[in-house]
């Protein structure tokens, strides 16, 4: 019996050896992150975040431009690169299973967050300003920009016009093959409004091109258009943007907004690499903070740990430590884990069925992820798209 125990205990602070070193892990000299296309506030945090690890820790960053929100996925689900700076694309729709992640090859995916940047900057629309927009309203009949492959970018303009009571009906749509040519379609007369941050660097190339650059305006007391636009972007925000093309803390606009980029991973990911990673973006800030536009946001001040995606067990496990979790936050991420689940198992009957063409599958998806959210006590946020 003696020998059981001590066999027992032996075996007990071996399994803790093996979860204390794994936490204990340091990042790799190499390490990949997706993000945004070459330009873009993401990506050019990214690089800035690349130049800390790099001066501080000897880790060279390799930064792989997405230009949509597959693309940026892709390599993380095929275990390519381990994380990711996303856009709510690559981190909630993924996560819903919803527009392309909606195709038969994709599916609910099991993601997870590291940190959110939540900065000064605004995620909108932007508008150039010869076109004399104002308002969300005033979008009305102009030519709108939808990147194929994007779900994210799309969306969040479907949800800006449901604010004002517009579709895409209501607009001009324009279709391009990424988030740059989007942007760079303003310039080029193509286009006169896209989704960006505004304190991506085409942002700023718009602001200095003869057409300008302007932001409509989100009024923060229309409750009727923000539970509109909440209905279809759950995870946006009521913000007054100081930061970008054109604002400031004397020039605000009152806007709309959500993290961005978010830093995300899978749930496969080792926990003490993504234990590594969170506690070098918190403990390296001072060294990345000033050295691109938004880094502010990334802020261990400024996070959100409750937002629409579960958090990392390696992440909380830093977070603990340093005393930033809260028990609350346990419930939450609970909740959010069992989404995911339910989502998945929805997956798994849909996989089952036998649908007539690509058309009907994803109609067929549609519903069978709404019935089983609302089953499970959860709102599905989109049933049509």
């Amino acid at each position: 019996m003696r020998h059981t125990k001590t066999f027992a205990l032996l075996g007990a602070v071996a399994a803790l050896a093996v979860s204390t070193s794994a936490f204990a892990q340091k990042l790799p000299d190499q390490l990949t992150w997706t993000a945004y296309d070459v330009g873009s506030g993401g990506y050019n945090q990214a690089v800035a975040i690349g130049n800390a690890l790099k001066n501080k820790q000897g880790v060279t960053l390799r930064v792989l431009p997405g230009k949509n929100d597959v693309s940026r996925t892709v390599p993380l689900r095929e275990g390519k690169a381990p994380f990711s700076a996303n856009g709510v694309g690559g981190t909630y729709m993924a996560q819903e299973g919803m527009y392309e992640f909606g195709a038969k090859d994709w599916g609910p995916q099991p993601v997870r967050s590291l940190l959110l940047n939540n900065s000064d900057a605004l995620l909108t629309v932007a508008v150039a300003k010869d076109t004399g927009v104002k308002t969300i309203a005033d979008l009305k009949g102009k030519r709108v920009a939808w990147v194929v492959g994007a779900p994210s970018l799309n969306q969040n303009i479907t949800a800006l016009l449901a604010f004002a009571n517009l579709t895409w009906n209501d607009v001009q749509k324009v279709e391009f093959g990424g988030f740059g040519q989007a942007m760079d379609g303003i310039i080029n007369n193509q286009v006169d409004a896209a989704f960006t941050s505004t304190i991506s660097g085409k942002a700023f190339q718009i602001e200095s091109s003869p057409r300008g650059i302007t932001w409509p305006v989100v009024p923060h007391n229309d409750k009727e258009g923000w539970k509109r636009l909440k209905a279809k972007a759950p995870f946006y925000v009521p913000f007054m943007g100081t930061e970008g093309a054109g604002l400031s803390k004397d020039k605000p606009v009152e806007g709309a907004t959500y993290p961005y980029p978010v830093l995300m991973t899978y749930d496969k990911v080792d926990a003490g690499q993504v234990y590594a990673m969170t506690k070098a973006m918190v403990e390296l800030f001072n060294d990345y903070k000033d050295a691109a536009p938004g880094n502010v946001g990334w802020d261990i001040k400024r996070q959100v740990f409750d937002w629409v995606v579960p958090v990392h067990e390696g992440a909380i496990k830093y977070f603990k430590e340093i005393k930033v979790w809260k028990p609350e936050y346990d419930k939450s991420n609970a909740d959010l884990l069992k989404r995911q689940k339910v989502l998945a198992d929805a997956w798994a009957a849909h996989q089952k069925a036998t649908y007539a063409d690509d058309k009907a599958a994803m109609s067929g998806w549609q519903k069978i992820r709404a019935e089983a959210l609302a089953k499970a006590g959860m709102e599905p946020v989109l049933t049509e798209w």
